[in-house]
């Protein structure tokens, strides 16, 4: 039977027709698209570790391959093993004791962020959003039924929002805060003392607290990761912790994340997980077993190396006239406010957001950038330094010299 056109029928649901593609996924694409074509282009795009995942995770992998008890399904929630390991793991790391009955195991972060949100919202609900975001949340929200409100935390406060801020943006709807400490896209970390004071304002007003700490090994300087639940227990009951092992252990490409919740959150969650995916591949579960239970050593490594490329970064990017670039202090991001060079002509082209100047980055000199219009306001650019360190030198350096003709 033919196709039937049907102008006055919607093809894609409204809903899924709403959600904007991953800007920083599709810059990555760009960039590796110009690359397979020959083009000497360097992406700051990516938030990826640029390192192997460690040799002994990766054995632990091949030999789960070869066991036919990782052939079958396995429970929904994920391997027990697992969520132990999951469970020692925050004991070890942020200080507090979780059951492995509370941990769902998801394929990936980004599946723990939509379930989460799915979980605790109902159609209307508000859920106070600090700003600049990680691209996924609005989405995730959204989709859930929920709606995102923006809540500034701008470069002057080292993109740390205040708690007037929140108190100013705080209605009768408001349901969840979303809190991302250390913080993709901008760097920046709560103090201790910062998050016992928005945990306790999250408690004072009923608030629940979804928390995504992926990047909790990745602090510089003064700055220290601080769990929420830990600086405020009385909020275990109503905070939902986000986490895995993607970019500790440089295991983006393997899909394993977590939500650690109250029981009956987590059973919901895991109901809805049961119908969406089932199980999240046992070879990767054993991978990340393995991560969790071995060692620290190859993540202070690569600590270590992504402190110095920040530093790197920071000093380079700190160079260029009309470029401000307050000093990330966690995650592997730098945040820079490009306000002083837009509305300049450079080559020809005079940029007025922050989206045309990537676009001019990108043709001009074939670096590949994320604009902060992926993130909320227009005026900034994301650079992730999990690059090389020649490559970073290299694609700061091109940035550096179109910048320097803006007029």
């Amino acid at each position: 039977m033919g196709h039937v056109n049907q102008p006055s029928a919607r093809r894609v649901s409204a809903r899924i027709g709403a959600i904007a593609p991953s800007a920083t996924l599709a810059v990555d694409a760009k960039a590796k698209a110009l690359k397979a074509a020959g083009r000497p282009v360097i992406g700051f795009g990516a938030g990826e570790p640029d390192f192997p995942t460690p040799p002994a995770i990766v054995e632990a992998a091949v030999r789960a391959a070869h066991d036919p008890a990782n052939h079958r399904y396995t429970p929904a929630a994920g391997l027990p093993a697992l969520k132990e390991a999951i469970a020692a793991k925050t004991l070890r790391d942020s200080g507090y004791e979780v059951s492995p009955g509370d941990v769902l195991v998801t394929n990936g972060g980004k599946q723990a962020v939509y379930q989460a949100f799915a979980t605790v919202l109902d159609p209307g609900d508000e859920v106070l959003m600090p700003t600049p975001y990680w691209t996924t949340y609005p989405e995730a929200i959204s989709l859930a039924g929920g709606v995102p409100v923006e809540v500034l935390a701008g470069p002057e406060t080292g993109y740390t929002v205040s708690l007037e801020a929140l108190e100013a943006a705080r209605t009768p709807r408001t349901k969840v805060l979303l809190f991302n400490s250390p913080s993709n896209p901008t760097g920046g970390v709560y103090s201790p003392e910062q998050t016992v004071a928005i945990g306790r304002w999250a408690l004072e007003h009923g608030i629940w607290v979804v928390t995504d700490e992926i990047y909790e090994h990745l602090v510089y300087d003064h700055a220290v990761f601080t769990p929420v639940v830990r600086a405020v227990p009385e909020l275990a009951d109503t905070t939902i912790v986000l986490n895995g092992v993607a970019k500790t252990y440089a295991m983006t490409g393997w899909r394993v994340g977590w939500m650690i919740g109250p029981s009956d959150v987590v059973k919901a969650a895991t109901n809805l997980q049961s119908h969406l995916t089932s199980n999240v591949s046992n070879v990767s579960q054993q991978a990340a077993i393995a991560a969790l239970t071995g060692d620290l050593s190859a993540v202070e490594a690569m600590r270590t190396a992504f402190d110095r490329r920040r530093r790197t970064m920071v000093t380079m990017l700190g160079a260029i006239d009309g470029v401000a670039t307050p000093t990330p202090l966690g995650a592997f991001y730098a945040y820079p406010s490009v306000a002083g060079v837009l509305g300049r002509p450079i080559r020809g082209r005079t940029p007025t957001t922050s989206a045309d100047l990537a676009g001019l980055i990108l043709d001009e000199v074939e670096v590949a950038v994320v604009p902060g219009e992926a993130f909320g306001p227009s005026g900034y650019l994301r650079l992730s330094y999990a690059l090389g360190d020649d490559d970073l030198v290299e694609g700061v350096s091109r940035i550096q010299a179109l910048l320097a003709e803006a007029d």
